[in-house]
């Protein structure tokens, strides 16, 4: 069961490896893979926390703002990137088993997609996230992106 505490792991500072395929449609397009540094904080007594995460690869930051519904028990993730400014529609779920499993609705290049996003493999020192897309309403995915996070040398988790 979910609940405002599932995202506590995450607070402080990470360093991020990220592994994303060079078109997020097309299962046999190549990967690119670079770094990043992130940092998270907590909000709400845990029920909320933001992250900003710096890659200088792509020129660019991320934010995702996490919220948690008490009366639903369900987090909704909302991502946003400096390049555009925009708040993209969130994705909403929950953790069961050590396993946050979300869901959403967008576009991409012009087309409707289902997305998903999953962290996993979740300890004090390091964590997994993906995403994946669907054009068949979830019938199949093409995972797209993969990060996974590690605590930087000598810096203990919060």
């Amino acid at each position: 069961m979910s609940s405002p505490r599932d995202f506590d792991f995450l607070h402080g500072e990470w360093e991020v490896h990220h592994r994303r395929r060079t078109d997020f449609l097309d299962p046999d397009s190549g990967w690119e893979e670079f770094g990043a540094t992130s940092r998270c904080w907590s909000l709400f007594d845990g029920a909320a926390n933001i992250d900003e995460i710096d890659m200088p690869h792509l020129g660019s930051k991320g934010l995702t703002l996490r919220l948690f519904d008490r009366e639903n028990e369900r987090w909704s993730l909302n991502w946003s990137s400096s390049r555009s400014g925009k708040l993209f529609p969130p994705v909403t779920g929950r953790f069961e088993g050590g396993r946050g499993e979300f869901y959403g609705d967008d576009t991409h290049d012009g087309k409707d997609v289902r997305v998903r996003f999953v962290w996993s493999g979740i300890s004090a020192t390091m964590a997994r996230w993906e995403q994946a897309f669907s054009v068949d309403g979830g019938a199949t995915w093409v995972t797209n992106w993969s990060m996974y996070f590690s605590r930087p040398s000598g810096t203990p988790a919060p």
